[in-house]
């Protein structure tokens, strides 16, 4: 929850300017708050950068106040869409049901949903890690196309906490989501503090296929030089 639209079109202007030159393999996208999405749908128009949502509701309309459908996010040209992150799930009820139908809802509408799932500090001290985030991926994943999807690894205890997941058990437990699926080829992020001093590590392993930027994607340099890691 953060920018104004006039603060959002200031850090498209200065992040353009800084991933002109960026590898073509890499997508870029930026998710932000839906009050902003019009307005930065047009200023990206022509560019490399794609626009995504952070929520979807299941109904195409209907008595649902606070909430956004998909027809509203493609309308004004959303590819994206992240649900189930965290802090969805931690603060306002998120439950696996509805994460479940919000990703179907996404699919319908042609949007690619990028599922976050993760274990809080508490599962992980008591060695649950494993087992909540594949009972995450049995209840999220059900009747969801696996050819367009993403998946989020974001370990809950690393997320602004500036303590990240050593990048070798973010890949241990990146592989461990890979085999629970049915499409071994679904790029799989890991997202929770990630930073430019520590993104040439992250992506030098070999489970992970990008990042999902909290914190540091609200400097446009910062996130342009995540972007561009080595």
């Amino acid at each position: 929850m953060y920018k104004t639209q006039a603060e959002a079109l200031e850090f498209v202007q200065t992040f353009k300017s800084k991933v002109d030159n960026t590898n073509e393999s890499r997508e870029i996208v930026l998710c932000a708050p839906f009050t902003t999405l019009g307005a930065m749908s047009k200023n990206l128009h022509g560019s490399r950068i794609r626009l995504g949502a952070q929520n979807i509701h299941w109904e195409d309309a209907g008595a649902y106040t606070g909430e956004i459908a998909g027809p509203m996010l493609t309308e004004i040209g959303v590819n994206y869409v992240i649900i189930g992150h965290s802090e969805r799930r931690q603060y306002f009820g998120e439950t696996d049901e509805t994460v479940n139908l919000r990703l179907l809802a996404a699919q319908k509408h042609g949007l690619i949903p990028i599922l976050c799932v993760g274990e809080s500090k508490s599962q992980r001290d008591a060695g649950e890690t494993e087992k909540i985030i594949i009972n995450q991926l049995k209840r999220d994943l059900v009747d969801v196309d696996q050819n367009n999807l993403v998946i989020a690894y974001e370990p809950i205890w690393a997320i602004g906490t500036g303590d990240t997941c050593e990048s070798t058990e973010a890949n241990r437990v990146i592989g461990l989501i890979r085999e629970q699926l049915t499409n071994k080829n679904v790029p799989i992020q890991y997202g929770g503090s990630v930073k430019p001093n520590n993104i040439d590590e992250i992506m030098k392993q070999s489970e992970i296929d990008g990042a999902l930027v909290g914190g540091a994607s609200l400097d446009p340099a910062d996130f342009a030089s995540i972007v561009n890691y080595q």
